[in-house]
């Protein structure tokens, strides 16, 4: 099989801004070069990697892990400082927000630009022009500077010049994530298409659940280094694991219990973890009927509702909701960004069926960073329902289903 991207003890250190850093010629003379060396540190040390062509791989770890910068390496933008980089075939690269644009030119003057970078004709990217312009949703405002572009603007820009130059290998950061939902969809939709004609895919997010939709294989970087590469559930597990201690260590220690509406206690370090620099109220399961609810029909529309309290220095924050079986298998794993709630804030889960079957079923909620690193209130198993109805069978899913018999065709 190809290789499309090899790594072999890649490394890129830089200067880190000191206060003991020589401030004239006299200081750095008489200091020499030693002290500027102790200043350097690796924002990426000793990686090596094989990607597969066709392969989607996705990045994981923490901010300051080295996500980034190992992709502006492997995109070129940047040289290792150690070991070598190699691609084959036309890189599309969506690396910092607008990092290769120039707020003085037009729309259509950096997607001319960018797309010649990229690898095209002058000829190519003008017949690739419309479906940028199209794909971004910027009819209205692409003869404009980009000094006037909205920063979702910018990104789906980026995002529709990357995916149209017909690239080999395509590099996503998480900024794709600056994107309203329905344009992060569309994103997602054509990456799919990629995965499908066999283009390499490197992807990085903070989020596991993404990652294991999309990815076939997983890195997950910790201090500029490869903590464990493989198969997306084994990798992400360990990930999660590692926050989840993360998070036991920044609860504290004097939070007083409380219980939810259904009487559940919720105790610190037990089933309620986080730094609780945003927290969560009362969480209540709701039924069609606007009523408090633990037992459900499959097939029944449900709410869920969190009071929250989000002051401005913890926003914007990720609400997440999970539902897992009795026996731990995850049936439903969503989340939705949140601004600034300091008072009084509520976020709603709208479930139109909840076509599961039969069984004990759990909600987990929590509050995040906006970046998924740091946890700022998670309630573990502190929710659960009964769902009644259609028969667990073999499975969790129960929809509405029938089978019809007739005549077949035979063929010899």
């Amino acid at each position: 099989m190809t290789t499309a991207i090899t790594l072999r003890s890649v490394g890129k250190h830089y200067g880190r801004a000191g206060a003991d850093r020589p401030q004239t010629l006299k200081e750095t003379t008489l200091r020499g070069f030693k002290t500027g060396r102790k200043e350097r540190f690796w924002a990426v040390q000793d990686v090596s990697l094989d990607v597969t062509a066709g392969r989607t791989v996705g990045i994981i770890g923490p901010n300051g892990a080295g996500k980034s910068t190992l992709l502006r390496l492997i995109a070129g933008v940047e040289r290792p400082d150690s070991g070598t980089v190699e691609v084959q075939g036309r890189i599309g690269a969506l690396l910092e927000l607008g990092a290769s644009f120039h707020l003085e030119l037009t729309g259509v003057e950096n997607i001319m630009l960018s797309s010649v970078v990229a690898g095209l004709t002058r000829r190519e990217a003008r017949v690739r022009l419309p479906d940028i312009v199209e794909f971004a949703q910027l009819e209205d405002f692409i003869d404009s500077p980009l000094r006037t572009y909205s920063t979702g603007m910018v990104m789906r820009l980026a995002f529709s010049i990357a995916s149209h130059v017909e690239p080999d290998v395509l590099i996503v950061d998480e900024a794709l994530s600056v994107g309203d939902l329905s344009f992060q969809q569309r994103c997602i939709e054509r990456m799919y298409a990629f995965r499908a004609a066999g283009v390499t895919i490197m992807f990085v997010s903070h989020d596991p659940a993404r990652i294991r939709e999309l990815c076939d294989e997983v890195v997950w970087l910790r201090g500029g280094r490869v903590a464990a590469a493989g198969p997306p559930m084994e990798v992400t597990a360990r990930y999660v694991q590692s926050q989840a201690e993360a998070a036991r260590r920044l609860t504290p220690r004097d939070v007083p219990d409380a219980y939810t509406p259904a009487g559940v206690k919720l105790e610190a370090h037990r089933n309620r973890f986080g730094s609780l620099e945003a927290q969560i109220g009362a969480v209540r399961i709701l039924n069609a009927w606007n009523e408090p609810c633990s037992t459900m029909e499959s097939g029944s529309p449900v709410r869920l509702e969190m009071d929250v309290a989000i002051p401005d220095n913890a926003a914007p924050a990720i609400a997440s909701a999970t539902i897992r079986r009795a026996d731990e298998l995850i049936c439903l794993d969503t989340y939705s960004e949140v601004r600034a709630q300091p008072q009084g804030g509520r976020v709603t889960l709208h479930i139109e069926r909840l076509d599961l079957a039969a069984g004990e079923y759990v909600f987990d909620v929590g509050l995040y960073s906006g970046d998924w690193t740091r946890t700022y209130d998670y309630h573990f198993g502190a929710y659960p329902f009964s769902v009644i109805g259609r028969a667990a069978g073999a499975g969790m899913m129960a929809p509405p289903l029938s089978w019809s018999v007739g005549a077949g065709v035979s063929t010899r």
